[in-house]
């Protein structure tokens, strides 16, 4: 027995509805045959028919194409094209799991969000990831290189933080190098814990095939066959970030992750991931993802905790 054919109907922005349908209509067919609905468009409103997962499937690639249009002012086939990739990958959103640790489990994206982020570390070669706490960026980061390392695609995984609240200046910390980092790269080692047996990971950093760094370390490097991680990219300045994003070596796969709204620079200091994320917006080969508050994942309190920063922001004059 089929489902009867539903009708839901979806309300834009004349402007929206323009650049969501695409030149002449080519991004509404490309969902419409990809999904098997009837899309019928009618000025701002859009009504979709078919069964209700398809419907429900139509609605989602809508949703997540309006973010994508809300965060970076246009759309072209490859968001679409990548956005139907995501949720035509199963009742699991992000479809395949990301990587499978040592423990058994598999890891997935969880969102939509997620989904489009995953898909662009399938198909990029460098990344810019940027949403709020909880959303998954250093995680699926972390558990992205990780699979990388484990098929053989990478020889080596480098894990990069800016240690701004040291200023990177560590001389004056007590201890050795790595007592002096450690508190500013724990999140890195948390999310491997996660994913790798302890003893693994020792083992991999004794051997060099894992490397956990702050940012100043990175200059004068070349990496090859390598995925390099910068978490915390909104800390980095215009020129870290440059020195950084040049370290890229043949067959290497670069990810940066960042919170625009936590920047811990000097109001005076531009931060380099919200340069990046302008300065590269139209290169091929890069994919910058944007996730929001529907994409958190920790206890649903952090949403609404985000949410009420984001509105006390909103309401602040501009200086």
């Amino acid at each position: 027995m089929t489902d009867s054919p539903v009708t839901r109907t979806l309300t834009l922005e004349r402007e929206e509805a323009v650049i969501l349908f695409g030149p002449r209509d080519q991004f509404l067919r490309a969902i419409r045959d990809a999904l098997g609905v009837k899309v019928v468009a009618r000025g701002d409103r859009l009504q979709i028919e078919g069964t209700p997962e398809a419907v429900d499937q139509a609605d989602r690639a809508f949703q997540q194409l309006r973010q994508v249009l809300k965060k970076q002012g246009k759309l072209d086939a490859e968001d679409v094209s990548g956005m139907l990739e995501v949720i035509r990958g199963g009742t699991e959103r992000g479809g395949a799991a990301v990587v499978s640790t040592e423990g058994g489990r598999s890891l997935r994206a969880r969102t939509d969000g997620q989904g489009r982020y995953v898909q662009a570390l399938r198909t990029h070669d460098v990344v810019l990831c940027v949403g709020p706490a909880g959303t998954g960026k250093t995680y699926l980061a972390v558990a992205w290189a990780v699979s990388l390392l484990k098929s053989k695609q990478v020889k080596k995984i480098v894990l990069v933080r800016p240690a701004v609240e040291a200023g990177e200046r560590l001389g004056y910390l007590p201890g050795d190098l790595v007592a002096k980092i450690s508190p500013y790269l724990r999140p890195l080692y948390d999310a491997l814990a996660d994913m790798m047996e302890p003893e693994t990971v020792k083992k991999y950093m004794e051997s060099e095939i894992i490397e956990i760094l702050p940012l100043g370390y990175m200059r004068g490097r070349t990496l090859s066959r390598a995925c390099i991680i910068l978490d915390e990219g909104q800390n980095a300045t215009t020129a870290q970030m440059k020195m950084f994003l040049t370290r890229m070596g043949q067959d290497s796969k670069i990810i940066v992750t960042g919170d625009l709204t936590q920047t811990d620079l000097p109001r005076t200091i531009r931060s380099g991931l919200a340069d990046a994320v302008h300065r590269l917006r139209n290169i091929e080969g890069l994919a910058i993802v944007h996730l929001d508050q529907a994409d958190i994942v920790r206890n649903p309190l952090v949403t609404r905790i985000v949410k009420a920063y984001e509105e006390d922001q909103r309401k602040k004059p501009s200086a």
